[in-house]
């Protein structure tokens, strides 16, 4: 699908201005308040309603954007009112994503636990659907006599450590929203809904120049990454650091997902410059995906190779986490690949 680009030197052309920035976070700032508003009615018990779990992805939606947006066209707004803003709005969708992420990766990891090995008897739990569905990539190891004893002890020591991270990160999300920081951060957004600081200046400066900066930090980004190596499906370079002792992240990983945030961040600039009927860039779309399954699979991993140096667990438990982690570094490659193939597909302009 092609991409929709207002060009600067058509006189035709519409110009979006501050106006269009003021009505799209007005816009976002009402879709928060009516997330927050859906959120309280349904109410958050233990595991929470779907309708409640989809309030708070609804909140976390509208924070990342209306963030975003105060990061890309910040010379645009009162800089004392957007800088205080932008943390507060990180800080609650960080708490906000943390429970929904925990149940993610251990639907992930106990999902390939069970392709692996064949066997039935992994732990299960009603956890949300995860976000990554499917996978892309196996490993070679086979499904062994080693693997299969270890599989079910594996799967039950994720299933303890990644329940009760996940109960911890429920408990401080449901403390955040009832904090006089929260409530603070959702005094503000209502203001905006109304009411957007804009510079006096605003409202008739261009804002193709700052969102055609944000592209240009993405494409950067994405020049230093190793794309070489991510043009192949197989990166057994990657796999050999992945399974090193290190417990600090994968070094590879960092790169990755900074171009995930600035991708993030160059989305939400065309959504404001483009407006709410645009239609969607497949290529964008694509790549995000991509992205969003590399983070999934690279956390995955870290969790796995976190297990593993649990103190006294069996070998075949040990062996089992560690089949996983090379899967899931296998998975990391696999998406590597796949953005890959969808950024370099060729980009169509339309006037």
């Amino acid at each position: 699908m092609a991409q929709q680009h207002l060009d600067p030197t058509d006189p035709v052309a519409a110009t979006a201005t501050g106006e269009a920035l003021a009505g799209y976070l007005r816009a976002q700032a009402t879709e928060f308040l009516r997330a927050l508003r859906q959120h309280r009615e349904t109410g958050a018990g233990g595991n929470g309603s779907a309708e409640s779990v989809e309030a708070a992805r609804a909140l976390r939606r509208s924070a990342r954007r209306i963030s975003g947006s105060l990061h890309t066209f910040r010379t645009l707004l009162d800089p004392d009112w957007s800088e205080g803003m932008r943390p507060e709005l990180a800080w609650l969708s960080g708490t906000l994503a943390l429970e929904h992420a925990y149940a993610a990766r251990l639907d992930r990891l106990l999902t390939a636990l069970h392709r692996l090995s064949g066997s039935p008897a992994l732990p299960t739990q009603p956890t949300p659907p995860s976000t990554t569905k499917g996978t892309t990539a196996n490993t070679t190891t086979g499904t062994t006599t080693n693997l299969t004893v270890g599989a079910a002890k594996a799967g039950a020591l994720l299933d303890r450590q990644l329940t009760l991270a996940r109960t911890r990160a429920h408990s401080a999300a449901l403390q955040a929203l009832g904090s006089s920081r929260f409530h603070a951060v959702a005094d503000k957004v209502a203001v905006l809904a109304s009411e957007v600081p804009l510079t006096p200046t605003a409202a008739t400066t261009d804002l193709q120049p700052l969102a055609a900066a944000a592209e240009e930090r993405l494409t950067d980004a994405v020049s230093a990454l190793p794309l070489l190596t991510a043009g192949h499906p197989y990166n057994a370079t990657a796999l050999v650091h992945g399974l090193s002792p290190d417990p600090a992240p994968h070094p590879q990983d960092a790169p990755w997902h900074q171009v995930r945030l600035l991708l993030r961040l160059h989305r939400y600039a065309r959504e404001v410059i483009d407006g709410a009927e645009a239609a969607v860039n497949v290529r964008l779309l694509a790549a995000g995906q991509a992205l969003n399954r590399h983070r999934d699979a690279a956390e995955a991993s870290a969790a796995a190779a976190s297990a593993a140096r649990t103190p006294r667990i069996a070998p075949a438990t040990a062996y089992a986490l560690g089949v996983l982690h090379a899967d899931q570094r296998h998975e990391v490659e696999a998406a590597r690949f796949a953005f890959h193939q969808s950024w370099q597909k060729q980009r169509v302009t339309t006037p």
